[in-house]
């Protein structure tokens, strides 16, 4: 059963209660950075940050750091810039599937522009690389580098993907491993990393952050089918309006009858919502939200199973309670 809103903010709390110091200080670092002398860039980037979210990503570096025992202050510049990277993908994002609902408020693009939310999206980006060369440790810009790169690359694949209703599983998962996994992986590799953690204790932080990224993305898809607009902040129905196939209409294309087939893929070729309460009544009915529901509990399992050698500590803990949260939560 999902958390209810109530159920899940109570949860989320106690998620990041261990780290609420730490992420003030992430707050703190975040309003510093974002300064520029342009005004526009000020007004647009705090727009977007104080719209809220999750925080995954920033939570996720700060766990792993204190996991392992970290003690400095560099996890703190980590998170922002995690968070930072995350931000300018979501002003891209927008852009590109013309989106004009985020976390319940209008997108920056529906507000501002296109071409502002592009460049301030680059803004961030850039200052984000800056933040990477203060901390003065190639290993952290090899990993930040290389994840920014994939998720552009997973950026392409999807627009690839988009109105075709050929796109296999396997294509799916491999869009949902760049564009979504890669920075929960970066994340929480960089939190095991900066507290000095032995390669192989690294390795499975990062194998934790992308099986949690992708349990998070596949419940994504669930919602986008079974939630509603309040609670999930953004237009349900809107992944069929944008053309992307994703799991839950892969695999109606795949296991519905001829009639369901043959509207899905027709749908997806045009991103005709018109049909979308018929196709939501054929994917609930052939089972493909479970199925999909049951590939991102597969992905909690494998990302609980990663960090299993951590000490017990109420930072294990939190990153547990995480792997409950990605899969049952509503929004």
């Amino acid at each position: 059963m999902a958390l209810s809103a109530t159920s899940f903010h109570a949860t989320a709390s106690a998620i990041t209660e261990p780290i609420a110091a730490d992420m003030d200080a992430v707050n703190l670092v975040i309003r510093q950075q974002l300064h520029s002398d342009v005004p526009l860039i000020n007004q647009i980037s705090h727009y977007i940050i104080s719209a809220g979210g999750k925080r995954i990503r920033p939570t996720l570096a700060l766990l792993l750091a204190n996991a392992h025992g970290y003690r400095g202050a560099h996890h703190h510049q980590l998170a922002a810039i995690v968070e930072f990277i995350h931000t300018a993908t979501l002003l891209h994002d927008d852009v590109v599937d013309e989106s004009s609902l985020r976390r319940g408020r209008e997108t920056a693009n529906a507000l501002f522009g296109n071409a502002a939310s592009v460049l301030v999206g680059d803004f961030l980006y850039s200052r984000a690389f800056q933040m990477m060369v203060s901390i003065g440790n190639m290993r952290v810009m090899q990993i930040l580098a290389d994840a920014t790169n994939i998720i552009a690359e997973g950026e392409v694949l999807q627009l690839l993907n988009m109105h075709d209703p050929d796109v296999t599983e396997s294509r799916y998962m491999q869009v949902i491993e760049s564009k979504t996994a890669k920075l929960f992986e970066a994340a929480a590799e960089l939190g095991a990393l900066i507290a000095g953690a032995e390669e192989s204790a690294v390795h499975s932080a990062a194998k934790y952050g992308q099986n949690l990224g992708t349990a998070f993305q596949l419940v994504d898809d669930v919602l986008d089918y079974s939630g509603n607009s309040s609670e999930i902040g953004k237009n349900v129905g809107d992944d069929l309006r944008e053309g992307k196939p994703t799991l839950p209409l892969i695999y109606l294309i795949q296991n519905g009858t001829p009639a369901q087939r043959q509207l899905v893929r027709s749908c997806i070729e045009t991103g005709d919502e018109k049909h979308f309460d018929e196709i939501l009544t054929a994917i609930q009915d052939s089972g493909a939200l479970d199925y999909t529901k049951q590939a991102a509990q597969r992905a909690a399992t494998q990302a609980e199973a990663a960090i299993s050698s951590l000490p017990d500590t109420k930072f294990k803990d939190s990153l547990l309670q995480l792997c409950a949260f990605a899969v049952d939560r509503n929004h």
